[in-house]
């Protein structure tokens, strides 16, 4: 699927590249350990600054409607989001040991057979928690993690307001990472809905998501929606 996708490289808006395959590549372990991740023929490009930067010299660009001040705000709110979101979603999914021992493990390691499909769990895992202890998310409860989503989801929906998108009518780099990760948090099955819930508190936030989903993504039909309100 995510090759798929690939093949419209060349096809705009390519919007509707970047946040299907961070969507797609979020649960999975690619080699070099980042995602998200694109193979076009026999390049491979990873993360999301260099995906933009190659979707770039294709000859299409998110952001070139935006001024010098929009894009310094732009990318403010991408480092959030990735400070923010992207941490907690780590943090869910590796430092809870519910999470970890229901549903982690068992996600991570399904592609491989036993026992490697153990060892790299368990290495993902200490991967992630010397992270959290390196940013001062080590000793953070479960709690705390999850004000710091709202707080990002605060900050996010009073940029977006009443708009469709973070700026103006068009949708950006910035609209892409969001959906991404809101997306997944929303779809994504946890051993509870904490995380989601606290998304599911700002209507906009909500809408943005659907409207996103509904309008690029025609795979999953016209007036459909998997994100749910409750």
């Amino acid at each position: 699927m995510i090759f798929d996708w690939c093949q419209r490289i060349n096809v705009s808006p390519c919007f509707c590249l970047i946040p299907a395959i961070i969507r797609i590549s979020h649960w999975l372990h690619f080699k070099s350990g980042k995602v998200p991740f694109i193979h076009v023929g026999n390049q491979v490009v990873s993360e999301l600054g260099p995906i933009v930067q190659f979707v770039k010299a294709k000859g299409h660009s998110l952001s070139d409607g935006l001024d010098e001040v929009q894009k310094a705000e732009m990318k403010a709110y991408m480092e959030l989001v990735n400070n923010m979101l992207l941490t907690a979603e780590l943090y869910l999914q590796w430092c809870d040991e519910t999470t970890v021992g229901e549903i982690t493990h068992a996600r991570y390691g399904s592609p491989y057979p036993w026992p490697l499909n153990h060892i790299l769990a368990y290495q993902k895992q200490w991967e992630v928690k010397r992270k959290m202890k390196a940013i001062g998310w080590g000793n953070k409860t479960l709690d705390q993690v999850l004000e710091d989503v709202d707080q990002c989801c605060q900050a996010l929906s009073q940029r977006l307001g009443t708009q469709p998108y973070f700026f103006n009518k068009q949708p950006t780099e910035l609209d892409a990472l969001v959906f991404g990760h809101l997306y997944t948090i929303l779809t994504t099955q946890l051993t509870n809905d904490e995380l989601s819930e606290k998304v599911k508190n700002y209507s906009n936030l909500l809408a943005f998501c659907r409207r996103i989903e509904q309008h690029y993504f025609e795979d999953r039909g016209k007036g459909s929606s998997s994100i749910r309100s409750s």
